[in-house]
């Protein structure tokens, strides 16, 4: 039963440097036309499947707060015709500091929605238009204070290892988050993706970026800094206060089926991985030609379903249950890896015992590396 909802608006008034998620800039976009679709994929979505499983949405971007008030209500009030808002129990929105108001936080509250990701990414005002960012640490602050008056479940964005960025730059980013009314943290280093202003930089040699030594310091500062202001750790990059860990996100890293609604959006229903039409256009005239909106479907072999669970489950700090695995695949971890287990458990990366296997502080930083270790291993029948 899939119990999950992930809704994109590619809408920016801004692209930043560093960002190769489906975007487009607003002006000129056919934003109602857009909402329209959007709701129509949903409902017929519902349609063909149940929605009273769903226990958690989250609207991403883009930036969904860059729709005006009137299209941002259009949007919500359409999903509470086909979510049972009401058994929900996580609903997210991202907001940028630029665009929230008064006005949209309280529309926001009346239709629903319970938990903001706000994407802060650092509070100095240099770094953040090094990366193209237009707000300010002052919009930021000015942000986090409307919304923690409607709002008791905020979490925030923040990137490390930004070009310039210095270990002192990186604390003091982490000293302001831990002095705001907040409950989570999503923390990434930066990383460098094709199409992006950052990587087109980096390939003429115009981006300096922090060493490898100066990311992992910013990381461990990071984990120090979380635990002693009373954030669990629970997954590579996210650190929550007890019992607020996104419910959302653990899907994904629970390698759980969800929805994927919007252009550019992907989905996981019944063993097939589906990728919608990244073109806003094309996405729109796909619905009002009562057609998919879907670009390409993959069916999930059982090798590659296995590989995903242990990539995405080995994220998360706990790590994996080997009877959750076993009883969900019929195989025994040790039968399947025993030479890679036994490989990262002696260079200290891996731990493992009866119950479980999970990174350990040295497998937190090279987390990547211990994750190739099972991928092709096998090939399928």
């Amino acid at each position: 039963m899939v119990k999950a909802a992930y809704i994109h608006i590619p809408f920016c008034e801004q692209i930043c440097h560093y960002c190769d998620f489906n975007k487009v800039f607003l002006r000129r976009q056919p934003v109602d036309d857009y909402i329209e679709a959007l709701l129509l994929e949903i409902e017929r979505t519902f349609f063909r499947h149940h929605s009273d499983a769903i226990k958690t949405v989250y609207i991403g971007g883009g930036t969904p707060t860059a729709l005006s008030l009137k299209q941002l209500e259009k949007l919500l009030k359409g999903l509470t015709n086909v979510f049972p808002i009401e058994r929900v129990e996580e609903f997210t929105i991202e907001v940028n500091p630029d665009n929230i108001d008064d006005e949209k936080l309280s529309v926001l509250k009346t239709y629903g929605v319970n938990r903001l990701s706000v994407g802060v990414q650092t509070f100095d005002d240099e770094l953040l238009r090094e990366i193209g960012r237009t707000h300010s640490k002052a919009s930021i602050l000015d942000a986090l204070e409307r919304c923690s008056k409607r709002f008791d479940n905020i979490s925030i964005d923040l990137m490390f290892a930004l070009p310039k960025q210095t270990v002192l730059h990186f604390e003091n980013s982490l000293n302001e988050a831990l002095s705001l009314p907040i409950t989570h943290v999503s923390a990434y280093a930066l990383q460098l993706e094709a199409k992006t202003v950052f990587y087109n930089r980096y390939k003429k040699g115009e981006l300096v970026l922090p060493s490898d030594d100066e990311a992992a310091a910013m990381y461990e500062l990071l984990r120090s800094k979380m635990s002693a202001a009373g954030f669990m750790h629970y997954e590579i990059s996210n650190f929550a206060k007890r019992g607020y860990e996104s419910k959302h996100n653990l899907v994904y890293w629970n390698n759980e089926e969800y929805f994927g609604f919007g252009a550019g959006a992907h989905g996981y229903v019944g063993r097939v991985r589906y990728e919608n039409y990244h073109p806003v256009k094309k996405y729109i005239q796909a619905l009002f030609r009562n057609e998919r909106p879907v670009l390409r479907d993959h069916v999930v072999s059982e090798w590659e379903s296995i590989e995903e669970a242990i990539f995405l489950g080995l994220r998360k700090v706990s790590g994996i249950d080997k009877e959750d695995f076993f009883r969900r695949y019929g195989r025994r971890l040790e039968q399947l890896f025993p030479q890679q287990l036994n490989k990262l458990k002696e260079a200290g990366l891996l731990y493992v015992d009866d119950e479980v296997i999970r990174l350990t502080e040295e497998g937190l930083l090279l987390g990547n590396e211990v994750f190739a270790e099972f991928i092709g291993v096998f090939a399928d029948d």
